[in-house]
Protein backbone atom coordinates (compact mmCIF):
# COMPACT_ATOMS: atom_id res chain seq x y z
CA UNK A 1 0.00 0.00 0.00
CA UNK A 2 1.40 3.46 -0.95
CA UNK A 3 0.90 6.41 1.40
CA UNK A 4 1.10 9.99 0.04
CA UNK A 5 2.08 12.75 2.48
CA UNK A 6 0.62 16.10 1.44
CA UNK A 7 1.82 19.53 2.64
CA UNK A 8 -1.42 19.94 4.62
CA UNK A 9 -0.94 16.59 6.32
CA UNK A 10 2.67 17.47 7.12
CA UNK A 11 1.63 20.74 8.73
CA UNK A 12 -1.09 19.00 10.72
CA UNK A 13 1.29 16.29 11.88
CA UNK A 14 3.84 18.90 12.94
CA UNK A 15 1.19 20.77 14.91
CA UNK A 16 0.07 17.64 16.67
CA UNK A 17 3.64 16.74 17.57
CA UNK A 18 4.14 20.23 18.97
CA UNK A 19 1.04 19.88 21.17
CA UNK A 20 2.24 16.50 22.35
CA UNK A 21 5.64 17.93 23.21
CA UNK A 22 4.07 20.80 25.18
CA UNK A 23 1.67 18.49 27.04
CA UNK A 24 3.31 15.05 27.34
CA UNK A 25 1.05 14.02 30.19
CA UNK A 26 -2.07 14.72 28.14
CA UNK A 27 -0.71 12.82 25.14
CA UNK A 28 0.22 9.84 27.29
CA UNK A 29 -3.21 9.79 28.90
CA UNK A 30 -4.96 9.87 25.53
CA UNK A 31 -2.78 7.06 24.26
CA UNK A 32 -3.55 4.90 27.29
CA UNK A 33 -7.27 5.60 27.06
CA UNK A 34 -7.37 4.69 23.38
CA UNK A 35 -4.96 1.75 23.48
CA UNK A 36 -6.43 -1.32 21.74
CA UNK A 37 -6.91 -4.63 23.49
CA UNK A 38 -4.47 -6.96 21.77
CA UNK A 39 -5.90 -10.46 21.63
CA UNK A 40 -4.08 -13.41 20.10
CA UNK A 41 -5.65 -16.62 18.81
CA UNK A 42 -3.56 -19.79 18.57
CA UNK A 43 -5.29 -22.40 16.41
CA UNK A 44 -4.49 -24.94 13.70
CA UNK A 45 -4.68 -22.88 10.51
CA UNK A 46 -2.97 -25.65 8.52
CA UNK A 47 -2.60 -29.41 8.81
CA UNK A 48 -5.23 -32.08 9.54
CA UNK A 49 -7.14 -29.87 12.01
CA UNK A 50 -7.24 -26.74 9.83
CA UNK A 51 -11.04 -27.00 9.66
CA UNK A 52 -11.22 -26.48 13.41
CA UNK A 53 -8.89 -23.51 13.16
CA UNK A 54 -10.99 -21.87 10.45
CA UNK A 55 -14.18 -22.14 12.50
CA UNK A 56 -12.33 -20.92 15.59
CA UNK A 57 -11.06 -17.83 13.81
CA UNK A 58 -14.43 -17.07 12.25
CA UNK A 59 -16.12 -17.27 15.64
CA UNK A 60 -13.53 -14.99 17.23
CA UNK A 61 -13.65 -12.54 14.31
CA UNK A 62 -17.42 -12.30 14.52
CA UNK A 63 -17.31 -11.54 18.25
CA UNK A 64 -14.59 -8.91 17.77
CA UNK A 65 -16.57 -7.21 15.00
CA UNK A 66 -19.75 -7.14 17.09
CA UNK A 67 -17.91 -5.72 20.10
CA UNK A 68 -16.00 -3.11 18.10
CA UNK A 69 -19.09 -2.05 16.15
CA UNK A 70 -20.79 -1.43 19.51
CA UNK A 71 -17.97 0.89 20.59
CA UNK A 72 -15.47 -1.56 21.99
CA UNK A 73 -14.89 -2.49 25.62
CA UNK A 74 -14.85 0.54 27.92
CA UNK A 75 -13.82 2.53 24.87
CA UNK A 76 -11.06 0.14 23.81
CA UNK A 77 -11.30 -1.59 20.44
CA UNK A 78 -10.07 -5.17 20.15
CA UNK A 79 -7.25 -6.00 17.74
CA UNK A 80 -7.18 -9.67 16.77
CA UNK A 81 -3.95 -11.49 15.92
CA UNK A 82 -3.69 -15.13 14.87
CA UNK A 83 -0.88 -17.67 14.86
CA UNK A 84 -0.86 -21.15 13.36
CA UNK A 85 -0.19 -24.01 15.78
CA UNK A 86 -0.50 -26.60 12.98
CA UNK A 87 -2.04 -28.74 15.72
CA UNK A 88 1.36 -29.64 17.21
CA UNK A 89 2.87 -28.66 20.60
CA UNK A 90 6.16 -27.42 19.11
CA UNK A 91 4.46 -25.11 16.62
CA UNK A 92 1.92 -24.08 19.26
CA UNK A 93 4.70 -22.92 21.58
CA UNK A 94 6.37 -21.00 18.73
CA UNK A 95 3.05 -19.41 17.78
CA UNK A 96 2.41 -18.34 21.37
CA UNK A 97 5.85 -16.80 21.71
CA UNK A 98 5.43 -14.87 18.46
CA UNK A 99 2.14 -13.42 19.67
CA UNK A 100 3.65 -12.41 23.01
CA UNK A 101 7.08 -11.22 21.89
CA UNK A 102 6.37 -9.74 18.46
CA UNK A 103 2.70 -8.73 18.56
CA UNK A 104 2.84 -7.89 22.28
CA UNK A 105 -0.59 -9.32 23.04
CA UNK A 106 -1.86 -9.34 26.62
CA UNK A 107 -4.44 -12.08 26.17
CA UNK A 108 -4.29 -15.37 24.26
CA UNK A 109 -7.09 -17.79 23.38
CA UNK A 110 -5.94 -21.26 22.37
CA UNK A 111 -5.60 -24.02 21.36
CA UNK A 112 -8.06 -26.53 19.90
CA UNK A 113 -5.70 -29.42 20.69
CA UNK A 114 -5.16 -30.34 24.34
CA UNK A 115 -1.54 -31.32 23.77
CA UNK A 116 -0.86 -27.87 22.30
CA UNK A 117 -2.61 -26.07 25.18
CA UNK A 118 -0.62 -28.06 27.73
CA UNK A 119 2.58 -26.94 26.01
CA UNK A 120 1.38 -23.32 25.90
CA UNK A 121 0.68 -23.09 29.64
CA UNK A 122 4.25 -22.54 30.90
CA UNK A 123 4.92 -20.01 28.11
CA UNK A 124 1.93 -17.89 29.14
CA UNK A 125 2.82 -18.30 32.82
CA UNK A 126 6.40 -17.11 32.34
CA UNK A 127 5.19 -14.07 30.39
CA UNK A 128 2.34 -13.22 32.77
CA UNK A 129 -0.11 -13.32 29.87
CA UNK A 130 -3.65 -14.61 30.32
CA UNK A 131 -4.22 -17.90 28.47
CA UNK A 132 -7.96 -18.41 28.08
CA UNK A 133 -8.72 -21.82 26.62
CA UNK A 134 -11.90 -22.23 24.59
CA UNK A 135 -11.80 -25.72 23.11
CA UNK A 136 -9.32 -28.14 24.72
CA UNK A 137 -10.89 -30.78 26.93
CA UNK A 138 -8.04 -32.65 28.65
CA UNK A 139 -8.55 -32.36 32.44
CA UNK A 140 -4.78 -32.06 32.98
CA UNK A 141 -5.02 -28.46 31.77
CA UNK A 142 -7.05 -27.46 34.81
CA UNK A 143 -5.49 -29.99 37.18
CA UNK A 144 -2.40 -27.81 36.76
CA UNK A 145 -4.15 -24.42 36.72
CA UNK A 146 -5.19 -22.00 39.48
CA UNK A 147 -4.34 -23.61 42.82
CA UNK A 148 -2.72 -26.36 40.74
CA UNK A 149 0.08 -23.99 39.74
CA UNK A 150 -0.55 -22.05 36.52
CA UNK A 151 -2.19 -18.83 37.72
CA UNK A 152 -2.59 -17.41 34.20
CA UNK A 153 -4.48 -20.33 32.63
CA UNK A 154 -8.30 -20.33 32.54
CA UNK A 155 -10.64 -22.62 30.62
CA UNK A 156 -14.11 -21.82 29.30
CA UNK A 157 -14.88 -25.36 28.17
CA UNK A 158 -16.03 -28.65 29.77
CA UNK A 159 -13.45 -31.37 30.30
CA UNK A 160 -13.23 -34.93 29.03
CA UNK A 161 -14.09 -36.05 32.54
CA UNK A 162 -17.42 -34.19 32.43
CA UNK A 163 -18.23 -35.58 29.01
CA UNK A 164 -17.17 -39.16 29.73
CA UNK A 165 -19.35 -39.36 32.81
CA UNK A 166 -22.42 -37.80 31.16
CA UNK A 167 -22.17 -40.02 28.07
CA UNK A 168 -21.49 -43.24 30.00
CA UNK A 169 -24.38 -42.62 32.37
CA UNK A 170 -26.86 -41.85 29.59
CA UNK A 171 -25.71 -44.76 27.37
CA UNK A 172 -26.09 -47.23 30.22
CA UNK A 173 -29.17 -45.95 32.02
CA UNK A 174 -31.23 -44.58 29.13
CA UNK A 175 -30.12 -46.83 26.27
CA UNK A 176 -29.33 -49.98 28.22
CA UNK A 177 -25.84 -50.47 26.73
CA UNK A 178 -23.38 -52.57 28.71
CA UNK A 179 -20.99 -53.88 26.01
CA UNK A 180 -18.78 -51.32 24.31
CA UNK A 181 -15.97 -51.14 21.75
CA UNK A 182 -13.55 -48.21 21.58
CA UNK A 183 -12.53 -46.46 18.36
CA UNK A 184 -11.01 -43.08 19.21
CA UNK A 185 -8.41 -40.71 17.84
CA UNK A 186 -4.85 -41.42 18.98
CA UNK A 187 -4.22 -38.14 20.79
CA UNK A 188 -4.27 -36.74 24.32
CA UNK A 189 -7.92 -35.91 23.72
CA UNK A 190 -8.97 -39.34 22.44
CA UNK A 191 -7.02 -41.38 24.95
CA UNK A 192 -7.82 -39.34 28.04
CA UNK A 193 -11.54 -39.43 27.22
CA UNK A 194 -11.38 -43.22 27.17
CA UNK A 195 -9.45 -43.36 30.44
CA UNK A 196 -12.20 -41.38 32.14
CA UNK A 197 -14.85 -43.57 30.50
CA UNK A 198 -13.13 -46.61 32.00
CA UNK A 199 -13.22 -44.89 35.39
CA UNK A 200 -17.00 -44.53 35.30
CA UNK A 201 -18.22 -47.54 33.28
CA UNK A 202 -18.01 -50.03 36.19
CA UNK A 203 -20.49 -47.83 38.07
CA UNK A 204 -22.99 -48.67 35.32
CA UNK A 205 -21.97 -52.34 34.91
CA UNK A 206 -20.43 -51.58 31.51
CA UNK A 207 -17.44 -53.31 29.94
CA UNK A 208 -15.12 -52.60 27.02
CA UNK A 209 -14.71 -55.55 24.63
CA UNK A 210 -12.08 -54.04 22.34
CA UNK A 211 -9.97 -50.89 22.26
CA UNK A 212 -8.55 -49.27 19.11
CA UNK A 213 -7.16 -45.85 18.21
CA UNK A 214 -6.66 -44.21 14.84
CA UNK A 215 -4.13 -41.69 13.58
CA UNK A 216 -5.08 -38.32 12.12
CA UNK A 217 -5.51 -38.70 8.38
CA UNK A 218 -6.34 -42.41 8.54
CA UNK A 219 -9.11 -43.41 6.12
CA UNK A 220 -9.57 -47.20 6.22
CA UNK A 221 -11.33 -48.59 9.30
CA UNK A 222 -12.81 -51.73 7.79
CA UNK A 223 -10.68 -54.27 9.66
CA UNK A 224 -11.35 -52.64 13.03
CA UNK A 225 -15.05 -52.30 12.32
CA UNK A 226 -15.24 -55.94 11.26
CA UNK A 227 -13.67 -56.94 14.58
CA UNK A 228 -16.19 -54.77 16.44
CA UNK A 229 -19.07 -56.27 14.47
CA UNK A 230 -17.97 -59.81 15.26
CA UNK A 231 -17.20 -59.01 18.91
CA UNK A 232 -20.76 -58.34 19.99
CA UNK A 233 -20.49 -54.69 21.05
CA UNK A 234 -23.71 -52.72 21.38
CA UNK A 235 -22.05 -49.33 21.00
CA UNK A 236 -18.80 -47.79 19.79
CA UNK A 237 -17.29 -45.23 22.14
CA UNK A 238 -15.70 -42.69 19.84
CA UNK A 239 -13.99 -39.45 20.77
CA UNK A 240 -12.70 -38.42 17.39
CA UNK A 241 -12.19 -35.92 14.63
CA UNK A 242 -15.11 -34.35 12.80
CA UNK A 243 -13.60 -35.04 9.37
CA UNK A 244 -13.13 -38.72 10.24
CA UNK A 245 -16.62 -39.41 11.58
CA UNK A 246 -18.31 -39.50 8.13
CA UNK A 247 -15.66 -41.93 6.86
CA UNK A 248 -16.23 -44.29 9.77
CA UNK A 249 -20.00 -43.97 9.43
CA UNK A 250 -19.96 -44.85 5.72
CA UNK A 251 -17.78 -47.88 6.38
CA UNK A 252 -20.14 -48.96 9.17
CA UNK A 253 -22.85 -49.08 6.51
CA UNK A 254 -20.59 -51.15 4.22
CA UNK A 255 -19.91 -53.70 6.95
CA UNK A 256 -23.48 -54.01 8.20
CA UNK A 257 -23.07 -52.20 11.53
CA UNK A 258 -25.51 -49.39 10.75
CA UNK A 259 -28.63 -49.72 12.87
CA UNK A 260 -27.02 -52.46 14.97
CA UNK A 261 -24.12 -50.73 16.72
CA UNK A 262 -24.51 -47.17 18.01
CA UNK A 263 -21.91 -44.39 18.12
CA UNK A 264 -21.54 -42.67 21.50
CA UNK A 265 -19.07 -40.01 22.62
CA UNK A 266 -18.08 -36.90 20.70
CA UNK A 267 -17.14 -36.49 17.05
CA UNK A 268 -19.57 -33.90 15.71
CA UNK A 269 -22.22 -36.57 15.17
CA UNK A 270 -24.85 -33.81 15.25
CA UNK A 271 -23.95 -31.71 12.21
CA UNK A 272 -26.11 -31.80 9.11
CA UNK A 273 -23.12 -32.69 6.94
CA UNK A 274 -22.09 -35.62 9.14
CA UNK A 275 -25.60 -37.05 9.39
CA UNK A 276 -26.09 -36.76 5.63
CA UNK A 277 -22.89 -38.76 5.02
CA UNK A 278 -24.45 -41.96 6.43
CA UNK A 279 -27.89 -41.42 8.02
CA UNK A 280 -28.46 -45.04 9.02
CA UNK A 281 -25.11 -45.26 10.83
CA UNK A 282 -25.68 -41.97 12.68
CA UNK A 283 -29.26 -42.73 13.71
CA UNK A 284 -29.38 -43.08 17.50
CA UNK A 285 -25.87 -41.69 18.02
CA UNK A 286 -25.35 -40.13 21.45
CA UNK A 287 -23.15 -37.11 21.96
CA UNK A 288 -22.36 -34.64 24.72
CA UNK A 289 -21.43 -31.18 23.51
CA UNK A 290 -20.54 -27.83 25.00
CA UNK A 291 -22.95 -26.28 22.51
CA UNK A 292 -24.83 -27.08 19.31
CA UNK A 293 -26.75 -24.99 16.78
CA UNK A 294 -30.10 -26.40 17.88
CA UNK A 295 -29.72 -25.04 21.42
CA UNK A 296 -32.85 -23.06 22.17
CA UNK A 297 -31.89 -19.66 23.59
CA UNK A 298 -32.33 -16.22 21.98
CA UNK A 299 -28.61 -15.43 22.18
CA UNK A 300 -27.63 -18.75 20.64
CA UNK A 301 -30.15 -18.42 17.82
CA UNK A 302 -28.95 -14.88 17.07
CA UNK A 303 -25.35 -16.12 16.90
CA UNK A 304 -26.26 -18.94 14.51
CA UNK A 305 -28.14 -16.56 12.23
CA UNK A 306 -25.38 -13.94 12.13
CA UNK A 307 -22.60 -16.52 11.64
CA UNK A 308 -24.48 -18.26 8.83
CA UNK A 309 -25.20 -14.95 7.10
CA UNK A 310 -21.59 -13.81 7.41
CA UNK A 311 -19.80 -17.02 6.39
CA UNK A 312 -22.42 -18.83 4.27
CA UNK A 313 -22.31 -21.94 6.46
CA UNK A 314 -23.68 -22.95 9.83
CA UNK A 315 -21.34 -22.64 12.82
CA UNK A 316 -19.97 -25.67 14.60
CA UNK A 317 -18.96 -26.02 18.25
CA UNK A 318 -15.51 -24.48 17.68
CA UNK A 319 -16.99 -21.36 16.12
CA UNK A 320 -19.38 -20.92 19.04
CA UNK A 321 -16.91 -21.48 21.88
CA UNK A 322 -14.42 -19.00 20.42
CA UNK A 323 -17.14 -16.43 19.84
CA UNK A 324 -18.38 -16.94 23.39
CA UNK A 325 -14.88 -16.83 24.91
CA UNK A 326 -14.09 -13.50 23.25
CA UNK A 327 -17.32 -12.18 24.77
CA UNK A 328 -16.36 -13.65 28.15
CA UNK A 329 -13.00 -11.87 28.01
CA UNK A 330 -14.73 -8.61 27.08
CA UNK A 331 -17.04 -9.04 30.07
CA UNK A 332 -14.03 -9.55 32.37
CA UNK A 333 -12.41 -6.36 31.04
CA UNK A 334 -15.64 -4.47 31.73
CA UNK A 335 -15.83 -5.92 35.24
CA UNK A 336 -12.20 -4.98 35.87
CA UNK A 337 -12.67 -1.46 34.53
CA UNK A 338 -9.16 -1.86 33.17
CA UNK A 339 -7.13 -3.60 30.48
CA UNK A 340 -4.33 -4.39 32.93
CA UNK A 341 -3.57 -8.10 32.87
CA UNK A 342 -3.80 -8.77 36.61
CA UNK A 343 -7.00 -6.77 36.98
CA UNK A 344 -8.66 -8.73 34.16
CA UNK A 345 -7.44 -12.02 35.60
CA UNK A 346 -8.86 -11.15 39.04
CA UNK A 347 -12.17 -10.13 37.46
CA UNK A 348 -12.36 -13.41 35.57
CA UNK A 349 -11.94 -15.38 38.80
CA UNK A 350 -14.96 -13.64 40.33
CA UNK A 351 -17.13 -13.27 37.24
CA UNK A 352 -20.72 -14.41 36.83
CA UNK A 353 -21.03 -14.37 33.08
CA UNK A 354 -24.33 -15.08 31.36
CA UNK A 355 -23.55 -17.23 28.32
CA UNK A 356 -26.15 -18.49 25.82
CA UNK A 357 -25.95 -21.92 27.51
CA UNK A 358 -26.04 -20.78 31.14
CA UNK A 359 -24.20 -18.84 33.82
CA UNK A 360 -20.42 -19.25 33.87
CA UNK A 361 -18.33 -19.08 37.03
CA UNK A 362 -14.82 -20.39 37.72
CA UNK A 363 -13.59 -22.75 40.41
CA UNK A 364 -10.24 -22.52 42.21
CA UNK A 365 -8.55 -24.40 39.35
CA UNK A 366 -9.71 -21.66 36.95
CA UNK A 367 -12.10 -24.12 35.32
CA UNK A 368 -15.46 -22.84 34.15
CA UNK A 369 -18.47 -24.54 35.66
CA UNK A 370 -20.48 -25.31 32.53
CA UNK A 371 -23.43 -27.52 31.66
CA UNK A 372 -22.99 -30.08 28.89
CA UNK A 373 -25.74 -30.58 26.34
CA UNK A 374 -26.62 -34.21 25.71
CA UNK A 375 -28.24 -35.09 22.41
CA UNK A 376 -29.32 -38.09 20.39
CA UNK A 377 -29.78 -38.32 16.62
CA UNK A 378 -33.44 -39.12 15.96
CA UNK A 379 -35.00 -39.26 12.49
CA UNK A 380 -31.89 -37.69 11.02
CA UNK A 381 -31.82 -34.69 13.37
CA UNK A 382 -30.20 -33.94 16.74
CA UNK A 383 -32.68 -34.15 19.60
CA UNK A 384 -31.63 -32.43 22.83
CA UNK A 385 -32.09 -34.61 25.90
CA UNK A 386 -31.08 -31.99 28.45
CA UNK A 387 -28.13 -30.13 29.95
CA UNK A 388 -26.07 -31.87 32.63
CA UNK A 389 -23.29 -30.71 34.94
CA UNK A 390 -20.66 -32.74 36.75
CA UNK A 391 -18.28 -31.41 39.38
CA UNK A 392 -14.68 -32.32 38.65
CA UNK A 393 -12.98 -34.48 41.22
CA UNK A 394 -9.43 -33.13 41.27
CA UNK A 395 -6.53 -35.38 42.22
CA UNK A 396 -5.09 -34.77 45.68
CA UNK A 397 -2.05 -32.49 45.62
Amino acid sequence: MTHTLTRRMLCLSTALLTVAALAPGLAGEAKADEAPIKLGIVAPMSGPNARYGAFSMHGAELAVKEINDAGGVNGHKIELYNADSQGTPVEGVSATRRLIDQDEVDFVIGDVSSSVTLAMQPVAEDAGVLLLNAASSNPKITYGAGVGGFKWTYRNYPTDENRAYVVAKYAAEQRGFTKFAVLSVDSDYGRSAIEFTKKYLPEFKGEILSEDYYKEGEVDFRSVLAKIRDGGAQAIIMYGLADTTPIIARQMVELGLAGKVTLVGNGEFNTEKTIASAPTALEGAVEAAAWLPAWDSPESKAFVEKFTTTYNEAPNNHAYVHWDTVNLLAAAVREAGSVEREAVRDALSKIKYKSPVGEVTFDDHNQARLPMILLQIEDGKPSIKGAFTADIQYPAN
